[in-house]
């Protein structure tokens, strides 16, 4: 598989070690400094673009994929809710493809397959509150994280009505952190050192507390699954995402 790199930072060269390791070919490297190379011949001999970036120039950088007609995969976050209804247009009217998800991580989507089912349980148990927590690096722009803001809709489909929230509590302890609101869900997002991704949703009660929670050790876990999804992507087509590419 012939894989353009767009973003070439520490994600883009973790992902272009494990690409290598896979037997895959980087035909193309972009970044800040070369942004010409989306008209190259070398990038539209890629069959697909792995794109990790900024949420400003995610959108953008996802157009110029689509005009050299080159399929993508992109894990930046921040950017696509924004413009979801214009990408669903290009693929479904288009033919164009694209693999979103706000994390990439194997892991992750177990956490969010657990996610689901614990909240569909808990949909029945009204006297539970869910709150969650999200901590990441300082560099991370954007908060509260993807991750964040898709775990949060999962729980909100299981929900067949918003609960009455309880006024004494309000997203547990917030310290430091910054407080959000997915629907009626509370997230308070950390930025701490190099963190790579910590996610916890958490149901409180005045009996008990059940927690659930994905602690990432590295970066390794995102870059394996972008690569999984290119290697998916290259079959594919359309708007794809990880439940397509795990579908538990």
């Amino acid at each position: 598989m012939k894989i353009a790199l767009i973003g070439y930072g520490k994600m883009g060269r973790m992902i272009e070690q494990i690409a290598l390791d896979r037997g895959h070919e980087i035909v193309c490297r972009i970044d800040i400094d070369n942004p010409q190379d989306f008209g190259s011949e070398a990038f539209r001999s890629a069959d697909v673009a792995i794109e990790f970036t900024a949420p400003a120039v995610a959108f953008d950088n996802v157009q110029k994929a689509f005009a050299a007609g080159v399929k993508v995969v992109s894990g930046s976050t921040g950017w696509f809710s924004q413009h979801e209804a214009e990408v669903r247009r290009q693929c479904a009217e288009e033919g164009k493809t694209l693999f979103w998800a706000s994390n990439f991580s194997v892991g992750v989507a177990i956490f969010g397959a657990v996610n689901r089912y614990l909240a569909r349980i808990m949909n029945r148990f009204p006297q539970y509150d869910v709150e969650m927590e999200e901590t990441h690096h300082v560099h991370k722009l954007d908060h509260p994280s993807g991750t964040a803001i898709t775990l949060a809709d999962q729980i909100l489909e299981a929900h067949t009505e918003r609960p009455t929230p309880n006024p004494s509590r309000n997203g547990g302890e917030q310290g430091e952190g910054l407080l959000s609101h997915v629907g009626w869900i509370p997230i308070i997002s950390y930025r701490r050192g190099e963190v790579p991704g910590i996610h916890t949703v958490r149901y409180d009660s005045e009996a008990d507390q059940i927690t659930i929670t994905h602690d990432a050790h590295s970066r390794k876990g995102f870059a394996l699954g972008a690569v999984l999804a290119a290697e998916y992507t290259v079959e594919h087509s359309g708007l794809l995402s990880m439940n397509d590419l795990f579908q538990f």
